[in-house]
């Protein structure tokens, strides 16, 4: 993890300001923050000391389960805040965050903010859309497994986990969070390889047609 500068901090928070989403002066406190493609931000168990907002990349979260197993749950993409569960509720059991690739957050720190936070209507309203909004999209995921085909959830995964243009995803975990057989799962990859949208590179796949990809996943974001 690296911590910027002032001046490479100005920079994003000139490229990406937030200070509309408070009523009190943020800026001086705001870490900005890269992660690596494969860091933890937050790793299950430990609670976070800030709130992040990412600005660019993207993570996935993680939870481990009474008998060991590991499963994903959802993702995280630019715009969304990590470590919101945190802030609200003083005893809270957190979840692995890890980043898919280049990740970029602004980071409050709950020790100085916390308060003026939980105490802030224009914050706390933005909040609340942002929670609102991620409840509709965890709802609409459960019911997805039942209204669309492999094809058009696997290319959503692929687009969102991807690492720029290479898909580097273990096909248990895929099978895991899609509710699919390890059977079914290769043969829609072989499918999108044979159509010419993925491309075997080694053990991972690339992703040579994106839009065709797009136009399969899309049919889930309508």
């Amino acid at each position: 993890m690296k911590i910027y500068n002032k001046e490479e901090k100005q920079h994003y928070l000139d490229t990406y300001p937030i200070t509309h989403l408070f009523s009190f002066p943020i800026e001086e406190f705001i870490e900005v923050r890269e992660y690596k493609r494969g860091e933890w931000i937050i790793r299950e168990g430990s609670r976070p000391d800030f709130l992040f907002y990412v600005i660019e990349g993207k993570a996935k979260i993680y939870v481990t389960h009474q008998n060991g197993k590991v499963s994903l749950l959802n993702f995280i993409h630019e715009n969304d805040y990590i470590g919101e569960m945190e802030l609200l509720h003083e005893v809270y059991y957190t979840k692995g965050i890890q980043t898919s690739s280049k990740t970029i957050c602004f980071a409050i720190p709950f020790q100085h903010c916390r308060s003026q936070m939980m105490e802030d209507a224009t914050f706390l309203r933005e909040l609340s859309k942002f929670l609102s909004s991620k409840a509709t999209k965890m709802a609409a995921k459960s019911s997805q497994s039942f209204a669309f085909p492999l094809e058009n959830r696997l290319a959503d995964f692929i687009l969102q986990t991807a690492d720029e243009e290479l898909y580097k995803e273990k096909h248990v975990t895929v099978c895991d969070f899609l509710g699919v057989s390890y059977r079914h799962l290769l043969h829609v990859l072989s499918q999108f390889c044979e159509k010419g949208y993925l491309q075997k590179d080694g053990r991972h796949y690339r992703i040579v047609q994106p839009n065709q990809l797009e136009e399969l996943a899309e049919k889930l974001r309508n």
